[in-house]
């Protein structure tokens, strides 16, 4: 059983990443200009389409890790995610810590926040006994 101070952490870090993907996905589907030549920078397609693509993928992961039934299947499939944009930024040479990192910070987040929230991940990953 865990605290009602660790089940409000999780729902809060579990907040602030959903908050932050949402935002991510959304500014993909017009798609904004920033997203267009970040892509190109980063030796992504610059199209709207790859664009738009990638906001719908971010958007669907994030509904199922916001929704608790399949809360557990998003936290997977962000994770998939977030290695894809790690992987992009160690081919690039990018800052280790704000840019390669990213991903992986969010992963603690979201991972972490599902942790304190959800018995079933806790009965799985025990890292307290």
């Amino acid at each position: 059983m865990v605290s009602r101070q660790a089940l409000w952490a999780g729902r809060v870090m579990s907040g602030l990443a959903i908050l932050f993907l949402l935002f991510d996905g959304a500014i993909k589907l017009p798609p904004l200009e920033i997203v267009l030549t970040t892509s190109k920078e980063m030796g992504l397609p610059a199209t709207e389409s790859f664009a738009r693509f990638l906001g719908v993928v971010t958007l669907a992961c994030t509904a199922l890790y916001a929704w608790p039934r399949t809360a557990l299947l998003g936290a997977v499939l962000l994770t998939g995610l977030f290695g894809g944009a790690i992987a992009t930024h160690l081919k690039l040479d990018s800052p280790l810590f704000s840019h390669t990192l990213f991903g992986f910070y969010l992963g603690l987040l979201v991972w972490g926040g599902l942790w304190l929230r959800d018995e079933r991940v806790r009965r799985v990953m025990p890292f307290l006994s």
